[in-house]
């Protein structure tokens, strides 16, 4: 009570929410991680969470950062702990077009950054389906990637400086806005992706990317997953590496998702096995305005190069949207894909990455490797092809969680196998810890856990996260 007193000074105490108003937050978006916070802070500023991060650091109380809560592997998870949202701190504080950069606080959501800075004809390249909840410092603590990682990077790669409130409170200013700075380690990315467990993300400078003029968007159907891969770099070739989205669905998935969506239908006139969803954009004036007609030059030629594909047999089938909403439509079938994932509780989820060539040899070995554990579990594929990350879902016919778990040793063996990696853009969190143990380079981990023991030495940030205990 004597700590809560004293961040209700701190912040007001309409912003110290416990019992009842705490509750919401101790529940992520799966359902599947349910806690109890101590409490949830909401403070208005850098010098608030300072001073609240000051607070918990005395009374030795854990901190977990919350932003929209939207990630599917625990990492908010906060029994007992001081969550500190960072809701309020939403200002988008500049927007430099020359610069082509943002200057944000980490409670801004994404989509409200994408539509700020639409205005300007510019773009934050990160796009997946949570954009209208998910906020900067969540993207930014669990190096998210979505679905231009292709052309763009993660978020890491979109990312000049940030200003973080460490374990004791102080605040460290990396709010660089250089692309370069050889300036000894780049503390700004060892914050990224450290999913807080070493500091509170509470503003970063963002790069921003010309907005494209148009996009041609297609689903293209090709005889083999392994065409896939020919068809993107032939792609990439055609359009001077402008390929934005490279997205697989197969055949399964597509089922899937026209039974647990009412408006869903077909991508094609007939069934095929391996469904991608291929995006161009352009910021060409040439490709991407609009003829008297109505036509546009790179929806055209996209046309062109899918028809001439189709002629040698390489492509079996491609539809070119032709509208707006024949494009959300598309995209709506891939961006609905956690939500059909996880319409199943039992389940053995994973979100796993392996060379972009290999992807095709994954899905085979992985398939023979979980029917000799469980004959007839049934498999969900999705994939951002085009950088090799999967997400690959197993519904076992047992759910006893000793089952579930010799399952996901087979996944991780494969992408072992394979020089893959279990995590690629979900995180840690809780979930993945065994994981960890398991899979990762232990002299890596030894340096990891000194890290973590000398910034927070009495492991207040986050804990029990990302880092195994020896």
């Amino acid at each position: 009570m004597e700590l809560l007193d004293s961040l209700k000074e701190l912040v007001g105490p309409d912003h110290v929410l416990t019992g009842a108003d705490a509750a919401p937050f101790g529940k992520d978006w799966t359902g599947k991680y349910i806690s109890t916070p101590l409490a949830v802070i909401r403070p208005a500023n850098t010098a608030e969470v300072s001073a609240v991060v000051k607070a918990c650091a005395a009374a030795k109380t854990s901190i977990v950062p919350v932003s929209g809560n939207t990630g599917l592997s625990g990492g908010t998870f906060a029994d007992g702990a001081v969550m500190i949202s960072m809701a309020r701190m939403n200002s988008i504080r500049e927007i430099r077009p020359e610069a082509r950069v943002a200057i944000v606080d980490a409670g801004v959501i994404l989509s409200s950054l994408h539509d700020a800075v639409d205005d300007h004809g510019l773009v934050f390249p990160l796009f997946f389906g949570a954009r209208g909840s998910a906020m900067i410092g969540g993207v930014l603590s669990t190096n998210a990637g979505g679905s231009n990682v292709l052309r763009y990077g993660n978020t890491r790669a979109l990312c000049l400086g940030l200003e973080v409130v460490l374990p004791d409170g102080r605040v460290m200013d990396l709010m660089s806005e250089l692309h370069k700075d050889n300036t000894g380690y780049d503390l700004k990315h060892l914050m990224i992706g450290a999913e807080g467990t070493l500091g509170l993300i509470t503003a970063a400078v963002l790069k921003l990317a010309p907005k494209p003029l148009a996009y041609a968007t297609a689903m293209v159907a090709t005889p083999k997953l392994e065409d896939a891969l020919s068809l993107l770099n032939a792609l990439q070739a055609a359009t001077g590496g402008a390929v934005e989205a490279f997205e697989y669905m197969p055949r399964a998935y597509v089922q899937r998702h026209m039974s647990h969506v009412k408006e869903a239908r077909e991508p094609f006139d007939a069934p095929y096995d391996v469904n991608i969803l291929v995006e161009v954009g352009t910021t060409s004036p040439k490709e991407g305005t609009a003829r008297d007609d109505g036509s546009i030059p790179v929806v055209d030629y996209l046309e062109e190069v899918l028809a001439s594909m189709m002629e040698d047999g390489s492509v079996l089938d491609a539809v070119v949207a032709k509208s707006d909403g024949q494009r959300r439509e598309m995209w709506d079938r891939r961006e609905q894909a956690a939500e059909i994932t996880l319409t199943t509780p039992t389940l053995v989820d994973s979100d796993v990455s392996v060379p972009v060539d290999l992807v095709a040899t994954f899905l085979d070995r992985i398939t023979v490797r979980v029917q000799e554990t469980d004959p007839g579990a049934e498999e969900l594929v999705i994939s951002h092809l085009g950088d090799g990350n999967l997400h690959y879902t197993v519904y076992p016919t047992k759910p006893d969680l000793d089952h579930r778990d010799r399952i996901r040793r087979d996944v991780e063996d494969v992408v072992r196998e394979l020089g893959g990696s279990f995590s690629a853009e979900h995180g840690i969190g809780l979930t993945k810890l065994p994981s960890m143990s398991r899979n990762k380079d232990a002299v890596s981990m030894d340096v990891m856990r000194a890290i973590k023991a000398t910034l927070d030495p009495d492991n207040i940030m986050n804990p029990g996260k990302v880092v195994p205990e020896a």
